[in-house]
């Protein structure tokens, strides 16, 4: 059978089980492959707090505006990493749609990641966007308080409800073949079969030989 390269990139806001997801489509036999024993399998977040010296500190998505120089070079070397390693399964767990919100939001800045997004069409990466409705989050703050190390940064559920209508908006602009989920009933395994579904009939899982 031809090789399994999928590549895709979930976005939303904090509550949408992105990482619940990025894990099981990780290890989804019809998405990866079947896997009799485990092996490393890359799984990447631009939200990895990479830029400071302690924990829920700064990285590529909330990055100061002293630190844009780092922040960018760091997209332009994963752009370059995933063109070098393209015949390669990729799951990336928030990227450059977070970091234009949040820099949206918090300075007022807007990020160009065209660029980014015309380099990685090619290679054949797709974008699931992960929302819920308004009510919904209260359900889904109490199910991730049961293992939060920072519970304090779901106090303000009405901080996500706006970034996800920002998000909804620059989603909408991407130029990648996009899905939009809702995650409202909390239903990671009804999710992640769609999502494998999606990539299946859209040609999602394979590089055309040549390519």
């Amino acid at each position: 059978m031809p090789k399994l390269v999928p590549k895709i990139i979930l976005e939303g806001t904090r509550l949408t089980f992105k990482t619940d997801i990025a894990f099981a489509l990780n290890e989804h036999p019809r998405l990866v492959g079947p896997r009799k024993y485990k092996y490393h399998s890359p799984l990447i977040s631009a939200e990895w707090c990479a830029f400071t010296n302690f924990p829920w500190g700064r990285g590529p998505i909330n990055f100061e505006p002293q630190e844009e120089a780092l922040a960018m070079e760091t997209y332009v070397t994963w752009a370059r990493l995933f063109e070098l390693n393209k015949y390669y399964s990729w799951i990336v767990d928030r990227f450059h749609i977070s970091t234009r919100a949040y820099q949206l939001e918090t300075y007022n800045k807007d990020y160009d990641f065209r660029w980014l997004e015309e380099r990685l069409l090619p290679l054949g990466f797709r974008l699931v966007f992960l929302n819920r409705t308004p009510e919904s989050f209260a359900a889904a703050r109490a199910e991730r308080l049961k293992v939060s190390g920072n519970p304090s940064q779901y106090d303000d559920l009405e901080k996500f409800v706006r970034e996800q209508e920002l998000m909804t908006r620059l989603v909408r602009e991407s130029l990648l073949p996009t899905l939009t989920l809702d995650i409202s009933d909390n239903d990671v395994a009804r999710a992640v079969e769609q999502i494998v579904d999606w990539m299946e009939q859209t040609g999602g899982l394979y590089i055309k030989t040549g390519d």
